[in-house]
């Protein structure tokens, strides 16, 4: 059999995590609209009899104007370096800018196969297609060059052939029976942050942080979910509380339900609002949150 790992690269918001999922027939990533929405190298799973492919969800390529952007930015950076293969993901329906080609140039310059994959075509006129597909032949070492999209599956078996092409010979990575290496726990904290970033605009939902206190199985098999939602801001609170707490009680409500269908079961939600001011530059709190384990500041 084949087996490998495959990371996943491109600027923010160009459609890695629909993709990876569309690709894996599970939900392993967050999916939003905006910027900087993973955070995490998260690894989906996808097993047959004959192959095994990792696919590493990796934050977009995004300018560093936090500590916490900084992390995610190295930890792209060494999920490209240390893989079988590099899936660069570029958005097509955004149209291709200069800085989109300069940074395909560069990863497909690391002596990894490297496959370049143009999303969201259902969205783009036929003929744009095409000329996009011409301006992208100047990544000259792109193994291959393949426009698709993951919400109507065009083209996706064919991407899977032809990264599947690129494994080498190998045993199992993963159990058989995986699809993410993230645990339940992490799953629920991130299903609350991709409510959060759907519900609110602008620059609170890029400043918030799921703790999850307590995550269990209780014993009438209800899933006790207790966690904090912490903000930056007295006003984000406000906000994301709402008035007479209209606005958290709306996403409770869409973050339970999404749990419950990821979970298979109830759930009883808990959720507090605290302020931690620019945790996002703190070290000490990365690491509290999760952010801090893989990178020491430069």
């Amino acid at each position: 059999m084949k087996s490998g790992r495959i990371s996943v690269v491109g600027r923010a918001n160009a459609g890695k995590s629909t993709l990876i999922n569309v690709l894996v027939g599970e939900k392993v990533s967050i999916v939003s609209p905006k910027p900087q929405t993973t955070r995490d190298r998260i690894y989906g799973v996808l097993t047959t009899e004959d192959y095994q492919i990792v696919f590493e969800d990796t934050p977009g390529i995004y300018k560093a104007n936090t500590l916490l952007n900084s992390r995610m930015q190295k930890s792209t950076s060494a999920a490209a370096k240390d893989t079988d293969v590099i899936m660069f993901v570029i958005d097509g329906h955004a149209g291709l800018k200069e800085e989109d080609i300069a940074e395909a140039i560069k990863y497909s310059e690391l002596g990894v196969p490297f496959v370049l994959v143009m999303t969201k075509t259902d969205i783009m006129p036929k003929e744009r297609i095409a000329e996009e597909l011409v301006r992208l032949s100047v990544v000259e070492k792109a193994d291959d060059i393949i426009a698709v999209s993951a919400r109507k599956g065009k083209n996706i078996k064919k991407l899977l052939s032809i990264l599947i092409d690129k494994l080498e010979e190998g045993d199992y990575i993963f159990d058989e029976n995986a699809v993410s290496d993230k645990s339940e726990k992490f799953m629920v904290s991130e299903i609350m942050r991709e409510k959060i970033l759907l519900k609110f605009d602008k620059e609170v939902p890029h400043g918030v942080a799921i703790a999850v206190n307590d995550f269990s199985l209780m014993d009438n098999g209800v899933y006790n979910v207790d966690l904090d939602i912490i903000c930056e801001k007295p006003a984000h609170k406000s906000i994301i509380i709402g008035k007479q707490g209209r606005a958290i009680k709306e996403v409770n409500t869409f973050a339970r339900a999404a749990m419950e269908k990821f979970l298979g079961g109830k759930v009883f939600l808990t959720t507090y609002v605290k302020v931690k001011e620019n945790w996002r530059d703190r070290a000490d709190l990365l690491s509290e949150y999760g952010y801090g384990e893989n990178d020491e500041e430069e």
